[in-house]
């Protein structure tokens, strides 16, 4: 008898806890090289659909003169698309940004959160494609890689 009450007020608290729970709002990661940015943006993902890598050359919107924005494909994955867009000065990445990232469930967006700040990091350490994928998140990692690539095949 002890025990059935234990256990039902066990599940009865572990029901609350759970129902009480609210989660926030996560934000897109981006990073630059040179400190003028870094940590996550709280700017919402851009709606640009997939397209072919154009190097913009653009000098416009905060670029300074010398570098290049670069948007890679889409990248499909089980749980959405994924696109960057690089900052390239002289030939390096100097800032990635994440224009497109799953997004149906709010489990997709914690994904991303914990996932694109580590891609984001090895992939300025790194300055190419060939980085490790983040632990938990295989699908938007292979994704990340995969636009990362088709950014870098195009541009640098």
């Amino acid at each position: 008898m002890r025990r059935a009450i234990l256990a039902i007020t066990g599940t009865i608290v572990g029901l609350v806890a759970l129902l009480s729970f609210k989660s926030h709002a996560p934000a897109i990661p981006t990073a630059t090289v040179n400190g003028t940015s870094s940590g996550v943006s709280s700017s919402p993902v851009s709606e640009a659909g997939p397209g072919p890598v154009v190097p913009t050359g653009s000098t416009s919107g905060g670029l300074s003169p010398g570098e290049t924005t670069l948007d890679g494909q889409a990248a499909n994955t089980v749980y959405g698309p994924v696109q960057v867009q690089l900052v390239v000065r002289d030939g390096k990445i100097i800032k990635v940004s994440i224009l497109e990232q799953p997004d149906s469930t709010i489990h997709d967006l914690q994904i991303g959160q914990y996932a694109f700040p580590r891609l984001i990091s090895e992939t300025l350490a790194e300055q190419s494609a060939k980085i490790d994928a983040v632990s938990g998140a295989t699908y938007t990692s292979a994704g990340y890689i995969q636009s990362l690539q088709s950014a870098l095949d195009h541009g640098i």
